[in-house]
């Protein structure tokens, strides 16, 4: 018994310290992104991609002129945002499962939530691929070209559909008290099939569509910003949430 209540009273602090992660992640990620545009002449956020900004030459990658004096800040709010989007996962996953041991549930660890880790996990190595082999002419010429794009694959992917099993999770739950954690859990399926809209127009765009809907930078952020304000939003009222409620009523609960 005194075991179940050590593990219920861990559980908000493990929520918590995730909402925290997330939520830095997304002001680490955007602030960086700021700093390293307007360091980088002449950046367009529709027409640049955002890795053009972690290029250390001074170049030309096909109509795009590269200088990014701050490409070292860039990489490592790659890095940053990869380490603290697992790592609030893998802490959400841990609440879960302390929550589950106060109830003395006897269940496996479900599908789901091996999917959220596995997916974060992809999304995190993206980012280490993408901050560590930057999408420059040197690189390319190396034949290292594939690693970056791999990356990039990861990182978008793996936070879309993390965002998306997120949803998941809370829509399953049935009780009609959780009515705000499954719009919730809406936003977070929404957030994660724009992204994925995003990334897949991006490579279509210009090959299916007559004309261009819109350049490629703009596609490319689409896909990334949705991450950013799932895992801000999901951050901010998982916090918030945890502040107000009763462990019972909490998001985490809804992750079976």
């Amino acid at each position: 018994m005194r075991g179940n209540r050590s593990a219920a009273s861990a559980t908000p602090d493990l929520s918590a310290m995730a909402a925290i992660c997330w939520i830095f992640a997304g002001i680490v990620y955007l602030l960086a992104e700021t700093a390293s545009a307007s360091a980088f002449p002449n950046y367009s956020y529709g027409m640049n991609y955002i890795s053009d900004l972690g290029v250390p030459d001074i170049e030309t990658l096909g109509d795009r002129s590269i200088d990014s004096p701050l490409h070292a800040l860039m990489n490592l709010a790659f890095l940053a945002h990869g380490f603290l989007f697992a790592t609030a996962a893998v802490l959400m996953a841990r609440a879960r499962s302390a929550a589950r041991g106060s109830s003395n549930a006897t269940r496996s660890r479900p599908r789901l939530q091996v999917a959220i880790i596995v997916c974060a996990l992809a999304h995190a190595l993206g980012m280490v691929l993408i901050a560590v082999v930057n999408g420059g002419q040197h690189n390319n010429e190396l034949g290292l070209g594939w690693i970056h794009l791999l990356g990039a694959f990861l990182a978008f992917f793996g936070g879309h559909l993390t965002a998306i099993c997120f949803g998941i999770s809370l829509l399953k739950d049935r009780s009609s008290h959780l009515m705000r954690g499954r719009i919730l859990g809406v936003i977070s399926i929404v957030c994660g099939l724009i992204g994925i809209l995003g990334i897949v127009m991006l490579q279509v765009d210009v090959r299916a569509v007559p004309g261009t809907l819109l350049p490629d930078g703009a596609w490319e952020r689409i896909g990334m910003y949705a991450i950013i304000v799932w895992e801000l939003t999901f951050g901010i009222v998982l916090l918030a949430r945890g502040r107000l409620t009763p462990l019972s009523e909490s998001p985490i609960s809804a992750l079976h």
